[in-house]
């Protein structure tokens, strides 16, 4: 096979041609799923996992022989395209807004919300929780519990730099809510920093967006912190 960028053998290049042709962006964490079309996400595992063999045989492991690694690259192949990275390949999960007929004011805190992603610069692992805090007014839409954990896991299952995954989870919740104020915090342990580099098993990287009421209420934004310690 040619491993020319215009070569389409390759769906990724097929995939790649709609998206530039639109004018669109494909970061790691960014979603792709409108320029995929039916049937394509499996042509793309196939070629993930053509190309992930062959990586392994350049870290010279014999895959011919070790029973181990036989099957490697196709379960690499699977768990990014189906599973670690989905957020990218798959649409955003089905969410229900209805409007807030009681006019709740008062804050909602959500979580901890468990969330895996994988560091964009390694594709090492992020594991760690998520907290949310919602200031709803009259005119604010509200959507399930659960769904706060989809749409979460659903921006999480990119290549992400934890700074980047909360803005892109606040800006999706703010559009589809409009609440009057919006926090969001995160906690995480990074592998690339426990499983090499500096190897620090203890470091955790934490972090929050602030939106609206609690960019401007001071108590607001100490009531959410206070909660939030008392949920964990």
């Amino acid at each position: 096979m040619s491993g020319s960028d215009t070569d389409t053998t390759y769906i990724s290049n097929v995939i790649r041609k709609r998206i530039t042709t639109a004018g669109a962006r494909f970061n790691a964490n960014d979603n792709i799923a409108e320029f995929i079309e039916d049937g394509e996400l499996e042509l793309l595992q196939q070629e993930v996992e053509k190309k992930m063999t062959e990586v392994l045989k350049s870290l010279v492991i014999d895959i011919e022989t070790d029973h181990n690694t036989q099957e490697t690259a196709r379960r690499v192949a699977k768990m990014y395209v189906r599973e670690v990275f989905a957020g990218r390949y798959h649409k955003m999960p089905p969410i229900t807004e209805f409007p807030n007929i009681e006019q709740l004011s008062e804050l909602i805190i959500i979580g901890p919300i468990q969330v895996r992603s994988a560091c964009s610069h390694h594709l090492c692992p992020i594991m760690g929780q998520v907290w949310v805090g919602v200031l709803p007014d009259s005119d604010s839409n509200l959507i399930g519990l659960s769904k706060y954990a989809r749409l979460t896991q659903w921006v999480m299952g990119r290549p992400q730099i934890q700074e980047e995954a909360i803005v892109q989870l606040a800006d999706l919740l703010v559009d589809k809510m409009n609440p009057r104020g919006l926090a969001i915090v995160m906690r995480a342990d990074h592998f690339c920093m426990q499983w090499r580099g500096v190897k620090d098993m203890n470091s955790k990287m934490i972090n929050s967006v602030m939106r609206g009421a609690f960019l401007k209420n001071s108590d607001l934004r100490k009531e959410f912190l206070d909660l939030l310690t008392k949920t964990e």
